[in-house]
């Protein structure tokens, strides 16, 4: 069963209503400082980490502000400052706040005291399906009377939440473009930066890289084996709806072989927002959950990964950074396109084909995993798509987000420079 879906969320937004015109009336009476508040849909980490590290580096007071306590305790350990964004402490924090650092939503942080802030909308991951005010999604509301009523007004606030966006980095013109579309916005808050979040697969060395994702790999889920491949199947969210790609009993034994044989392990990470049966049905060694919950950011950990298997993630775009080869499982290509959307035309970013199941797959698999010059083919995809949508892979983006914030009028921490 998934656990979310637009229409749910916006049943709930439209409840809220009156609390949002309390908050707004609380920010029009309570002035705004000079402290950086951060908030992550995910957990901490993704590009807001980035960008925490480098304004505290530069001397910016910074607090985090958390929804449970699996963030505060990543938070502790890493030195941040948390306060509960749900209190009053954390409306008190947003609304004093002179900059807002989000990755998902206003409701990154306190959603209630974002109005009159400066808010830096992250995201988190470079558009293949249509998001925002682009996706139908995004305006869903409960089968009752009055939907198409209700539809435009959760349109109108989706639009206005969006205007108060002040920064939105892009990875590259092309994405600019749908990020633009998505949130309504124009290209003089839209930049062409680099995103934060990517910036870890350019830092350091190759070996570098490998290392300390392989740590991360295996302080998650337990040593691997000795010289064992490592495969990443990272399906993404179906807007409340299962996963149609969710392997049958007969085909988790088909796959398990197959990873025994080729010395191979399967991380599987489900979409945080979503939920599928992915466990097997037999305990394998060779089959490792890597959700949310184990694994906050699975960003830092990609370097680790030999061959990424996904539908429509974004991580189809980062992966090619790292010269990955990626194969594309996705059973519900053409209804997904009908109903959801894409920037482009699908086939042309699984430009090497799209398995419709998991028969198919393995196979696919198999030859990718025992013939080099097929390995080397897929990987040269996948760094050319990624060349299509990165216009920098120098592990400066962050810095360059930062630049852009004090150029829009933030000014420098008191005593700096």
């Amino acid at each position: 069963m998934a656990s979310f879906s637009f229409g749910s969320g916006n049943a709930a937004k439209l409840l809220r209503i009156p609390l949002y015109a309390i908050g707004r009336i609380g920010t029009l009476l309570v002035p705004r400082g000079h402290r950086w508040v951060f908030g992550c849909g995910a957990g901490i980490g993704d590009g807001a980490l980035t960008l925490w590290r480098v304004a505290t580096a530069e001397g910016h007071r910074t607090v985090w502000l958390t929804s449970s306590d699996r963030e505060r305790k990543d938070a502790a350990a890493l030195g941040i400052p948390t306060i509960s964004k749900s209190s009053l402490r954390g409306w008190w924090a947003t609304a004093r706040a002179g900059v807002l650092v989000v990755t998902h939503g206003l409701g990154d942080v306190n959603r209630y005291a974002v109005s009159g802030g400066f808010v830096v909308q992250l995201w988190h991951g470079i558009p293949l399906k249509r998001i925002g005010l682009d996706s139908p999604a995004t305006t869903q509301v409960p089968n009752i009377p009055g939907a198409s009523v209700l539809r435009r007004l959760i349109g109108l606030l989706y639009r206005g939440a969006a205007q108060r966006i002040r920064v939105l980095p892009a990875a590259s013109d092309r994405s600019r473009g749908r990020l633009e579309s998505a949130f309504a916005l124009g290209d003089s808050r839209v930049i062409v930066t680099g995103e934060p979040r990517v910036d870890v697969l350019s830092a350091g060395t190759e070996p570098e890289r490998r290392d300390a994702a392989s740590v991360l790999l295996t302080e998650a889920t337990h040593t691997l084996p000795r010289d064992a491949r490592r495969l990443l199947y990272a399906p993404t969210w179906r807007d409340g709806e299962g996963d149609p790609a969710v392997p049958t009993a007969a085909e988790w034994v088909r796959i398990i072989a197959l990873l025994e044989q080729q010395n191979t392990v399967l991380f599987v990470r489900s979409h945080p927002l979503g939920a599928g049966a992915y466990q097997p049905p037999l305990p394998s060694g060779r089959v490792r959950m890597l959700g949310s919950d184990v694994l906050a950011d699975v960003t830092p950990a990609l370097p680790g990964i030999d061959v990424l298997i996904t539908d429509y993630s974004s991580l189809a775009y980062d992966v090619g950074l790292l010269d990955m080869p990626v194969l594309y499982l996705a059973p519900d290509a053409e209804d997904y396109a009908r109903t959801r959307g894409f920037y482009g035309r699908y086939e042309d970013v699984a430009s090497a084909g799209v398995a419709t199941g998991w028969s198919e797959l393995l196979e696919q698999l198999r030859m990718l995993l025992t013939n080099k010059r097929v390995f080397t083919e897929r990987a040269q995809q996948s760094t050319t798509l990624s060349a299509q949508v990165h216009a920098y892979r120098d592990g400066r983006n962050t810095r360059r987000v930062y630049q852009a914030i004090r150029a829009r009028g933030i000014p420098a921490p008191k005593g700096a420079g």
